[in-house]
């Protein structure tokens, strides 16, 4: 069988001509069947990207070379077959595939002005020249956003005469976009590039998430160790360290410790070993000892306040120069943690007016005599983490130390203090943190919020952390899809909750049992006429799409309840759809007589019409049935951002930016199927949207249900 080849990574200006004329030639010549076949790829062979093969000859592998062939089939040249041939075969539709502006305005100018008092290009009826032209314009991007644009009068007449007198053209345009984005999908499945060329592979990976017990994990710690899982254990079959980055006995609590390591159980982050900077004090003491015999490192007894201003104006302090003897015994106060101790931390002499200010003679060392969680009063003194990290990592065998960007100032100081101890030095790779707008991730201001009651704790369904996440309704399935797809790039971005949310859609919407609720406030009675006196129920399912959910009991009975929102938006003798029952025709609107409330509707009488249509009616309604169950009263609640602006500078204070009220609580009645449910389970009320269970059902108190925000609207309510 003839067939035509084409790449469909290649430059569609060149391709898409010779679809079309091949297409034309297919419906217009009986004698004629090309096959047409798509090739992932930029090019058919190493010569081109578009290839014809027919029965009789061939292969044909150049877009001139197939012209010409194409050009011996009649109906493609009409009664002028040597103009046809020069718009064709003589540069003019070659012209047109550049993809920048500058080199296709001649030639559209050119033609812009041939079509002139003219529907087609040459004579009175469509040819190759028509075809072949407009292929070429429609495969190029520049050119056809020029067309689009209106700016040649004839140019753009032309081609939308072309288009909508040919109707089978759009089919072919679509059939090579089809095969484009296919490949677009099947990229963003298979999410972020990860082929960041690693060094040094060849020679074993070991990665480490080091995390401080100082709070709860929240949602940029679980993309650090979600990174570092991924190139350790499935891009290179590596090994993982979580390492406890514990050196600072002011903040930590075994309470954080133990709930970072659950976090990361539940992420699927399983590291193959789990250690702390704490088990490396000796050692890490030895060092700071080793710099400051080598005249390294210095004590130093500037308040903190004036050590700042210094250091950026390139101040050196006066303890800088101060002898070897007078620093190591200094040293050895702060260990005892007496009261001499307190006054002095210890820096690295690395430089006084460095334009990477991390350079700047850092602290390495401070005193600090309350007990440590896991130490307990052995020490007094304690390493910094950025004193610390390069040397556990050398102790460790960490390979590759991948680090978010915000760190990369402080890279040359991680390779002063290997290069100065003589120590093993890792690959360090950053890598962008996840930002999201109104959204804070400083471990010091999240703090503050939980200390001053701001939210109710670290697992607040407003808070970033993966707890809180979590309580409000995401999945780890999606959180890890979201986070991998983000991937390891430097690009710093400021992430918007609802594609977050939108992800986690995926996941529940499947899986979640539709339920029915109803408002409380100003809930309206319906009479049902037609339907039985006597109650009953009916087993449903509990999705439609998804028969493993099982069934659920929906009650009938000849009262109903119906949200007022709902109920306002009726009309005399309007038909309704009855969600799971069937239509019904309102009869019967009756309003408060209140005159500051009159639009309340009070009371509805409806009667049924089962037989009804329920495709035709606007109004699509949930409602719930007063007697055959027992209703359950439960609380739906929804938040608000915690802060009113999208991204906090450093000079912001964070108290001016709160917003004002986060929680909105509304009180309903659902089904009686809702009390089976337990804390965790995600169901959607339906037409109210995706929920939560926070309190499972309980005698004499109302369930409690988080709204599970889906992407669509404010991500933060």
């Amino acid at each position: 069988m003839a067939a035509l080849t084409v790449a469909s990574k290649s430059n569609q200006a060149v391709t898409l001509p010779i679809l079309l004329l091949v297409q034309y030639v297919n419906t217009n010549d009986p004698n004629v069947d090309i096959n047409i076949v798509f090739q992932d790829a930029e090019q058919v062979n190493e010569k081109t990207p578009i290839k014809l093969d027919l029965l009789n000859g061939g292969p044909f592998e150049s877009s001139e070379s197939i012209d010409a062939k194409l050009m011996e089939h009649k109906i493609l040249h009409g009664q002028d077959q040597q103009a046809v041939d020069e718009w064709v075969n003589d540069g003019r539709v070659s012209n047109l595939a550049p993809t920048d502006f500058k080199s296709i305005e001649g030639p559209l100018l050119e033609l812009d002005y041939h079509l002139i008092l003219r529907s087609y290009i040459v004579g009175y009826t469509l040819t190759a020249a028509d075809l072949a032209v407009w292929g070429a314009i429609r495969g190029n991007k520049v050119a056809y956003a020029a067309i689009k644009k209106g700016s040649m009068i004839n140019v753009t007449r032309w081609f939308k005469w072309i288009e909508e007198t040919n109707e089978w053209i759009a089919p072919v345009v679509q059939s090579l976009n089809a095969h484009a984005q296919e490949r677009k999908v099947a990229k963003s499945k298979e999410g972020a590039n990860y082929d960041i060329a690693l060094p040094d592979t060849d020679k074993g990976v070991v990665t480490r998430f080091p995390p401080e017990p100082s709070g709860y994990l929240h949602i940029g710690h679980a993309k650090a160790a979600l990174l570092n899982h991924y190139f350790a254990h499935e891009m290179y079959k590596g090994t993982l360290i979580c390492r406890f980055d514990d050196t600072n006995p002011s903040k930590e609590k075994e309470e954080f410790q133990d709930a970072i390591v659950e976090d990361l159980a539940l992420m699927g982050v399983k590291p193959d070993k789990t250690s702390y900077t704490s088990n490396y004090f000796q050692e890490l003491y030895g060092h700071c000892v080793t710099l400051l015999k080598a005249g390294k490192a210095y004590a130093d007894d500037t308040e903190r306040e004036t050590m700042q201003q210094e250091r950026f104006n390139g101040i050196a302090s006066k303890q800088r120069d101060a002898a070897i003897e007078e620093n190591l015994a200094r040293f050895e106060e702060m260990k005892k943690g007496n009261e001499e101790g307190l006054r002095w931390c210890i820096r690295a002499k690395i430089s006084v007016d460095n334009p990477n200010k991390a350079m700047r003679d850092p602290v390495i060392y401070r005193c600090n005599p309350q007990p440590h969680h896991r130490t307990g009063d052995e020490w007094k003194i304690y390493p910094t983490y950025d004193f610390a990290c390069p040397i556990v990592d050398s102790m460790e065998g960490i390979t590759h130390a991948l680090r978010t960007i915000e760190y990369r100032d402080r890279n040359p100081q991680y390779n002063w203090m290997l290069d100065t101890l003589s120590l093993r030095k890792a690959n360090i790779w950053d890598f962008a943190r996840m930002n999201f707008v109104r959204t804070l991730l400083s471990k010091r201001k999240l703090t503050k919020f939980v200390d001053s009651g701001i939210v109710w704790g670290w697992d607040d369904p407003r808070f970033p952390t993966i707890r809180g996440i979590r309580r409000r309704g995401m999945t780890i399935d999606a959180l890890r899809e979201f986070i991998l797809k983000q991937g390891p790039s430097r690009n710093i971005v400021n992430l918007d909750w609802t594609l977050f949310w939108a992800t986690n859609k995926k996941y529940i919407d499947p899986i979640a049992p539709r339920h029915t609720a109803v408002a409380k406030e100003n809930a309206v009675t319906a009479t049902v006429r037609g339907a039985r006196v006597a109650a009953y129920t009916e087993d449903k399912p509990k999705h439609g799409k998804n028969p493993e959910l099982g069934t659920k009991k929906v009650a009938y009975s000849s009262e109903i309840l119906i949200d007022q929102a709902d109920a306002q938006a009726f009309t005399q003798d309007e038909e309704i759809t009855l969600m799971n029952w069937g239509n019904a025709i309102v009869r019967k609107i009756s309003h408060s007589l209140n005159p500051l409330h009159r639009s309340l509707v009070t009371g509805l009488e409806l009667e049924l019409h089962l037989q009804g249509d329920v495709k035709k009616t606007k109004q699509k309604i949930t409602w719930l049935a007063t007697s055959g169950q027992e209703l359950i009263s439960v609380e739906l609640v929804d938040f608000d951002y915690l802060i009113t602006k999208d991204k906090l500078e450093e000079d912001d204070n964070v108290d001016d930016f709160l917003t004002e009220k986060t929680e909105f609580r509304t009180e309903a009645v659902a089904d009686g199927n809702v009390a089976g449910l337990k804390e965790g389970d995600v169901i959607q009320f339906e037409r109210k949207g995706y929920f939560r269970v926070d309190r499972g059902f309980r005698h004499g108190e109302s369930m409690v249900l988080f709204c599970i925000p889906t992407g669509k609207a404010n991500a933060g309510k």
